[in-house]
């Protein structure tokens, strides 16, 4: 290890997020230790880094303690796509929580720097578009997403905690929506359904008429707001929003997808599902103020990688 390369830790390591990040901070130069239970991330999206001496891959629970020596934490463990965290909610509601707790009682003991990964679910069904750090949300507490989005929010209310209490060097990202490689492919998040449905030549599915409106991120582009963040002097803490203020209806994002796969699927209409918000774009002027950072990937150009990703994945019949 290079004098100024890091000891860096990311929960979450093997999945979507956590395996591209750790890609990064690698060729940065960095140690860097993987930490999943394998839950939603998969040993297939990292497979192609454990040749590295520089990393290390360790299965772990976040909501346990976990006492290793690094000088920064992304924490990036949770279940993201409704589906997952859904599954099992008072398991999602454990990992943002108690995960926070472990991944902030580390950084105490360490005097490390820590990211939190947040989400634009914070917002809920937001009566304010776009949406800015300042605004506080309409989140339904008791709903069937609540696991994920209260789970979330009290990470926030943790972090913040640490720092005015512990004084732990904290960043904090609200998430909007992502995608691209290594997304898994039955995680029920729109653009993994949409291109697989497309590819198998399947109907694809728009819920009510598919007017509700979202920005899609490209993977690249949200890691390198990460890493700004994480370098961004300590007293700018976040939260910060991160995503691509390019807003699409989810009809307009169907028939891209039918367009570029050169499928034959038609789109047939769904019942709208419980507290799906009908809007959400970031308002991202914080991030260029403070960080120099805005998305530069466009829709198309990352669903290019996106769906070779998951043509070869069909293809290759490793779908699981």
């Amino acid at each position: 290890m290079s004098f100024s390369s890091k000891r860096i830790m990311v929960t979450g390591g093997a999945g979507f997020l956590g395996s591209h990040l750790c890609e990064r901070l690698l060729e940065r130069g960095d140690e860097v230790l993987s930490v999943d239970n394998y839950y939603t991330g998969r040993r297939t999206n990292i497979t192609h880094l454990l040749s590295n001496p520089r990393f290390e891959a360790l299965r772990h629970d976040i909501t346990h303690p976990i006492y290793v020596e690094v000088d920064e934490i992304y924490n990036l463990a949770c279940p993201a796509s409704p589906v997952h965290y859904q599954f099992d909610p008072v398991q999602t509601l454990k990992t943002s929580v108690h995960g926070a707790i472990n991944a902030l009682g580390l950084a105490k003991r360490l005097k490390a720097k820590i990211f939190q990964a947040s989400t634009s679910e914070v917002y809920g069904d937001p009566t304010l578009h776009p949406q800015p750090e300042s605004y506080w949300g309409n989140v339904n507490p008791i709903g069937l997403r609540s696991c994920y989005d209260e789970g979330k929010r009290a990470a926030e209310t943790l972090f913040m905690d640490y720092h005015r209490q512990h004084g732990v060097n904290i960043k904090i990202a609200r998430i909007f929506n992502t995608y691209g490689p290594r997304m898994h492919p039955n995680d029920g998040r729109v653009v993994s359904n949409f291109v697989m449905q497309a590819l198998r030549g399947e109907p694809i599915t728009v819920f009510g008429k598919g007017n509700q409106t979202r920005s899609f991120c490209y993977v690249d582009d949200l890691v390198s707001g990460f890493m700004k963040l994480m370098d961004t002097p300590d007293d700018f803490l976040g939260p910060v929003n991160m995503g691509n203020p390019g807003e699409f209806t989810i009809r307009e994002l169907a028939e891209v997808i039918i367009e570029m796969t050169g499928s034959t699927s038609e789109i047939i209409e769904k019942p709208l599902p419980p507290d799906d918000p009908k809007q959400r774009k970031p308002d991202i002027t914080l991030a260029k103020e403070k960080m120099g950072w805005e998305p530069t990937i466009t829709l198309r150009a990352g669903l290019e990688p996106t769906i070779a990703y998951f043509d070869r994945l069909i293809k290759d019949n490793v779908i699981d």
